[in-house]
């Protein structure tokens, strides 16, 4: 059995379409979507399209929730609610029907009897972050405890692994808004590749792959100022290294 897993795509429908183009060259079983698929970008409704194709599984993301919301976990980005409105508006009251029928959590059956719990930030909330650095009596407060012999969540938009007692945490990246956590602000900009995870179950044995595919920055800029989406002309802007004094010279 072979799984994609996507997650955090925000709206970026020209990131997800390069990590499905790529997801199919492969002998994929299924696709599971990890959730905070739509708030943000500008193209809500085109990623809601493809998730609508692939009739996948999609987990519940602190974004989708205040999509449908309004309520936050965190402090909201400055012009979020006005996003988030226009977003509503964009999907209407059929993609905000489809939203809501997100899960909280997802048991996949893997061969040899073990299975696979999907969910956001952990299985308990999808606002729990969970990092490398996270100490590990916490990891094991909001990881340990399932019989599940893979974890796996997104939420925090970082490729990596973990063991957790006998299982095996990992996260897919996001399809949609890449970036180094550890950069200087003055530097900070998004990564241009949309990434997901292939997750391989044969037998007892369980193998991931983590995958980062180039997008089309220009194309998501065009979509973004076409789109009337609040704040569009910062979209591609995003996604580019800041301007230095020295590259200007």
């Amino acid at each position: 059995m072979i799984i994609a897993v996507i997650s955090d795509m925000h709206g970026n429908g020209v990131a997800l379409d390069a990590a499905l183009k790529d997801v199919k060259r492969q002998e994929i079983d299924r696709i599971v979507c990890l959730g905070d698929a739509i708030q943000g970008g500008s193209q809500p409704a085109q990623v809601i399209e493809r998730l609508q194709d692939l009739k996948c599984p999609v987990i519940m993301g602190n974004g989708d929730n205040y999509v449908l919301t309004g309520e936050s976990g965190e402090t909201p980005a400055p012009g979020a609610g006005e996003v988030r409105e226009w977003t509503r508006e964009q999907i209407g009251p059929d993609g905000l029907d489809f939203v809501a029928s997100f899960q909280s959590t997802l048991e996949i059956d893997l061969e040899a009897g073990r299975k696979m719990l999907c969910f956001h930030g952990s299985p308990r909330s999808f606002d729990d972050v969970i990092l490398p650095e996270t100490a590990e009596d916490e990891v094991v407060g909001l990881l340990g405890g399932s019989e599940a012999a893979v974890l796996t969540g997104g939420h925090t938009h970082l490729q990596w692994a973990r063991q957790v007692g006998d299982s095996l945490f990992f996260n897919p990246g996001s399809a949609g808004v890449t970036y180094n956590r550890h950069m200087d602000p003055s530097e900070f900009y998004f990564y241009p590749f949309a990434e997901y995870a292939v997750i391989e179950s044969e037998g007892p044995r369980v193998a991931v792959e983590f995958c980062r595919v180039p997008f089309d920055v220009g194309e998501l800029h065009e979509a973004a100022i076409g789109s009337g989406r609040p704040y569009a002309e910062r979209e591609g802007q995003r996604y580019r290294p800041p301007r230095r004094e020295e590259d200007e010279t």
